[in-house]
């Protein structure tokens, strides 16, 4: 497929992988704009590390089979799920650091 003249069908295959792939990606764009917006994930945390783990082998999948629409649909993705990964961790040191700060202020008081 690379490096050769593509013939129609195969553009429009492309393109419609490339239009299936957006519709896939703006669910978690989506996802991710809310979260970003509230400042932390909505979602439970193993649904981003299971989409990590598959983005990952999809991505290792895609390069494989040198497919350009699985490349570009899961490299974003694993950025998505990244961040969100990282938003639960930095939520879940607030939320002990606000914890403990609650604990030594209730010690000080006795």
């Amino acid at each position: 497929m690379f490096g050769a003249e593509l013939t129609t069908s195969e553009i429009l295959i492309l393109i419609l992988g490339f239009v299936g792939q957006s519709l896939f990606f703006m669910r978690f764009f989506v996802q991710w704009l809310y979260s970003e917006k509230h400042k932390r994930s909505l979602i439970p945390t193993a649904f981003w590390y299971f989409s990590l783990g598959g983005s990952s082998l999809l991505l290792i999948y895609a390069i494989i089979r040198r497919d350009p629409v699985f490349m570009v649909g899961q490299s974003t993705g694993f950025i998505i799920y990244t961040r969100n990964l990282f938003l639960i961790a930095r939520e879940r040191r607030e939320k002990e650091a606000a914890a403990q700060a609650a604990a030594t202020s209730t010690e000080d008081k006795m």
